[in-house]
């Protein structure tokens, strides 16, 4: 999992990937908390995702951190047709 600056005080979390014999130990929301501590020990007042609505698990971890869907657009960057997802949450700094 990686997080990089978008603005002076909003942060992105880029990808968010947990080896396939690692899943299902609470390994993903674990990467998300330390990303989102991480981020309001910067500075950062808001926090962003990209992701697919494919992605049942991550957008369950997401959902749970108290991130909320903000928009959806179709498309298909990775060959089948896709729903991508923006995330946000406030960081109540």
């Amino acid at each position: 999992m990686f997080l990089v600056r978008a603005g002076d005080e909003l942060a992105r979390l880029r990808l968010l990937l947990v080896e396939p014999a690692a899943r299902g130990e609470g390994l993903g929301r674990r990467l998300v908390e330390t990303c989102l501590d991480f981020a309001r020990a910067a500075g950062y007042r808001r926090i962003t995702l990209w992701t697919n609505d494919v992605l049942t698990a991550a957008r369950h971890i997401y959902h749970a951190a108290g991130f909320r869907l903000v928009a959806s657009k179709p498309h298909a960057d990775f060959g089948p047709a896709m729903l991508g997802e923006d995330w946000e949450r406030d960081l109540g700094q």
